[in-house]
């Protein structure tokens, strides 16, 4: 009967409480403080719910108290400054140090263990250069482009509103014009909030075509036309999956659509939002590729290209073989790595689903060089890239720019509360609680995305001088090295090589498995063709 001691005291105490009520009217006061845990207890004892509260009624309560203070006491009291949960405090600190300008050097050295397994460092010169200038660009638009556009090669990731509040959308956009470089509008359309920022956007194109469809959500060309005509848009980005949750579609529940929400996506009010995993618009390599054709045209020749996590490796030579077979090829790709973030996905979809960014990155890369397809389409890569060092190590590996959805949202106060599922952001960045967003400012905020921005890039200007380079797309494997024990290392060239140019076409053998994949790979239809022989 132990368990049920807590319950015997406090109603213990009620009755003490009440008989002493002739002596003095102040036992009012814990009269109500144990009357109130003795009706707890009561019903603990009596619900059907928690069998934790029917064994231990009051006290069982104390169970749900820390689990729901958990994940701030950890944060707070146990984590070491490198746990990554998903970003660590030394990750999260730097962030926040460039984002408001102050002083974000280190004393007394690294507390990284660099002689444990995967530790990874750049490779600098015993004549290091000055760079004057850390506004580093690059030019994205092929042949086939009429607008090209000189992006920054780093730029903050789709995150669509709806997930994020309008402030925070805002302020990212403002600080975006400020810094000049380009913000994702992510899959949810250009709200009004993007429009009043004024800076560049990158049209995201997902399966629910929001700000592009009809009312049963067909992709319409003519609302797509409207949309893409406005010069705040500067490319459009067709999303076929994110890393976070790949191949997984979503719903937005009627009661949580807002009149502003309505008009960015083009959805009447009191129905579901729904996103389709797949998309309708094509079903087949070719059909994508005709596709990405149309919006170019449709868009007055704006740079065209498309958002994915690498899955079946070999449909995305499938993707590839179209561009040769149809002669559309896409002004740029990005590869999104599967730790990439969400506002909310299911934990096997997170944890297991999609390819991680230096392994899909690496693949793309190739396999473009292979088809000779290399010089004529850009990547981007997105997936946790946060400091100077990750973006150097993305641009060794094959990528011309990258962007970062959490890192901006850091640098406009996220404390990675991960309550983003929750609408109880408690900065509001990730909610759509008027009262919550209303505590983000956004003067103040768009002015640290825009100092995050500036001072990445002038770190990584550093280290590429560092490196005796002029320019970051300078950087290739050999400059990367990884400690692959507790004495060897490799350098990453001997990790993730360059496969030759052409490779591919010429049917070159390799020790990866690229020309197995692309032998079974076909531009008219993503299943494999041995499965479509019925073999």
């Amino acid at each position: 009967m132990s368990r049920y001691a807590i319950f015997f005291i406090v109603a213990w105490a009620t009755v003490a409480s009440l008989i002493a009520l002739a002596w003095s009217i102040w036992f009012l006061i814990p009269l109500g403080v144990f009357g109130a845990l003795s009706a707890l207890g009561v019903y603990d004892l009596l619900q059907q719910r928690h069998s934790i509260l029917r064994n231990y009624p009051v006290i069982g309560h104390m169970r749900f108290l820390f689990e729901g203070i958990r994940p701030e006491i950890r944060q707070y009291l146990i984590e070491s400054d490198q746990d990554e949960e998903p970003f660590s405090r030394d990750t999260r600190s730097i962030i926040y140090q460039r984002a408001k300008g102050v002083e974000d050097k280190r004393p007394f050295g690294t507390r990284m263990r660099v002689y444990d397994s995967g530790y990874q460092w750049l490779t600098h010169s015993v004549r290091p250069i000055h760079i004057e200038d850390p506004d580093f660009r690059v030019r994205i638009g092929g042949p086939d482009c009429a607008q090209p556009y000189d992006a920054s090669i780093y730029n903050i990731s789709a995150m669509s509103f709806g997930a994020l509040s309008g402030n925070a959308i805002r302020a990212l956009n403002t600080g975006a014009k400020e810094g000049g470089f380009a913000h994702d509008t992510g899959e949810g359309g250009v709200s009004v909030h993007h429009r009043k920022g004024g800076g560049d956007l990158i049209y995201q194109v997902g399966s629910g075509y929001f700000g592009c469809r009809t009312e049963d959500g067909v992709f319409d060309p003519e609302k797509f036309r409207e949309t893409a005509k406005n010069p705040q848009i500067r490319m459009i980005e067709v999303k076929l999956s994110q890393g976070a949750k790949p191949g997984h579609g979503g719903v937005l529940p009627a009661s949580k659509i807002t009149p502003e929400i309505a008009e960015a996506r083009g959805v009447p009010m009191g129905r579901d939002c729904v996103s389709p995993a797949a998309h309708g618009a094509f079903s087949t390599p070719v059909e994508m590729m005709t596709f990405l054709g149309d919006l170019r045209e449709l868009s007055g020749g704006k740079p065209v290209g498309f958002k994915m996590c690498i899955g079946h490796r070999r449909e995305f030579m499938c993707i590839v073989k179209a561009m040769l077979e149809t002669g559309i090829v896409p002004d740029f790709i990005v590869i999104d790595g599967k730790e990439g973030g969400t506002g909310a996905a299911p934990l096997e979809f997170a944890d297991h689903m999609g390819m991680p960014l230096v392994e899909g990155l690496t693949f793309a890369h190739n396999t473009l060089r292979g088809a000779g397809l290399r010089d004529q389409i850009k990547i981007g890569a997105s997936g946790k890239i946060v400091t100077a060092f990750d973006l150097a190590k993305v641009l060794a590996l094959g990528a011309d720019w990258a962007n970062s959805a959490r890192g901006f949202m850091f640098a406009i106060g996220c404390i990675q509360a991960q309550a983003c599922h929750t609408n109880q952001c408690p900065v509001g960045v990730a909610t759509q609680d008027p009262l919550r967003a209303h505590a983000l400012n956004v003067d103040s905020k768009s002015v640290r995305v825009a100092k995050f921005h500036r001072n990445t890039l002038k770190s990584l200007a550093e280290m590429t001088g560092a490196a005796g380079l002029e320019h970051p797309r300078d950087f290739l494997p050999y400059h990367l090295i990884v400690r692959e024990t507790d004495r060897g290392m490799m350098t990453g060239d001997e990790v993730y090589p360059y496969l030759p140019e052409g490779f591919l076409l010429d049917e070159e053998a390799d020790e990866f498995g690229y020309l197995r994949r692309w032998r079974r790979a076909d531009a008219s239809s993503f299943a494999p063709t041995d499965m479509r022989k019925g073999t």
